[in-house]
């Protein structure tokens, strides 16, 4: 172990391998997958627009989300110290201010990217940006809070990439109904981000990180984000009834009902269960927002 840590010490190059693990792929599905529910809600033909698809889903998963996971961990180094120290920067795998030097670098390819998608698809990049380092860097750092944090990154992760579809295939502003359902699952998203907060809870505690685990406790912070998940999930069921589409509505409400069954088998233990709910309750709610977006493609028709 002392042999490890002093070659960590020594390095002046960050490690292959830890600059992928600082970039967290694991997190970039979330906005792919959103970018993807922002095409299909327009009724374009993804053959006739698969290059503008390929390249948005890259920017929105790999280079946006990439980027923002960097700027996180370069800002977050400190917490990170307490909660994972074997992550690449506190561990020294990734050396002095190389951290950081990626995360600007990814900075400026997400722009360069982004310039390629059109007006509409640079502008809601530059906001990807921009959000990605107001939530972390100081003295904003809007992470501290555990109201806006989270719904700065659910609207980030889901409402923007989810625009962002819609805009680049349409090149002008998504119709009404797509932008209203995307903030609808942008805002039951702070839900998820929440839970998120419950593996940090101790660091956050002590580097002064105000998330909802910290200031209301793990059982009462696991009660809100649970409400703010279903409650915008709810209104997208009544809003695809009252457009007259009966079935995704009841696929929706059924997929609801599912995540409602996980909150209770979560509730029994809160910090323990979060993970789990994350790979049942969360799975139902991007499924969800698929149906929603199939729904949103045929109003279009």
């Amino acid at each position: 172990m002392t042999v490890s840590v002093s070659l960590h010490e020594e390095r002046k190059t960050p490690e292959p391998a830890a600059m992928l693990q600082l970039i967290k792929p694991v997190t970039w599905f979330p906005p792919m997958w959103a970018y993807l529910c922002g095409l299909v809600s327009t009724g374009a033909s993804f053959s006739e627009h698969w290059a503008l698809a390929l390249l948005g889903v890259i920017l929105a998963g790999p280079i946006v989300c990439g980027m923002s996971q960097a700027a996180n961990d370069w800002c977050d180094r400190h917490v990170d110290a307490i909660n994972e120290p074997d992550r690449p920067i506190p561990s020294g795998r990734i050396p002095g201010r190389w951290g950081l030097w990626i995360a600007l670098a990814m900075s400026v390819l997400s722009l360069l990217v982004g310039s390629l998608l059109g007006l509409w698809g640079f502008v809601a990049t530059c906001v990807g940006v921009l959000a990605a380092w107001v939530y972390s860097v100081e003295p904003i750092r809007m992470k501290r809070s555990g109201w806006w944090g989270p719904g700065l990154v659910g609207l980030s992760y889901e409402s923007l990439p989810w625009f962002t579809g819609a805009a680049v295939l349409a090149q002008s502003l998504p119709r009404p109904e797509i932008i209203t359902i995307a903030l609808l699952y942008g805002i039951g998203a702070h839900g998820i981000m929440t839970l998120n907060d419950f593996k940090a809870l101790e660091g956050d505690r002590q580097m002064g990180v105000n998330s909802l685990p910290v200031t209301l406790g793990p059982e009462m912070a696991a009660k809100v984000a649970c409400f703010v998940m279903i409650v915008p999930q709810a209104i997208v069921v009544l809003l695809l009834s009252s457009w007259d589409r009966p079935v995704h509505a009841t696929l929706v409400m059924a997929l609801g009902l599912g995540q409602i069954w996980a909150m209770t088998v979560m509730m029994r233990d809160p910090k323990a269960k979060a993970p789990w709910y994350n790979g049942t309750g969360v799975l139902m709610y991007i499924i969800g927002m698929m149906v929603a977006a199939f729904a949103l493609r045929g109003l279009a028709a």
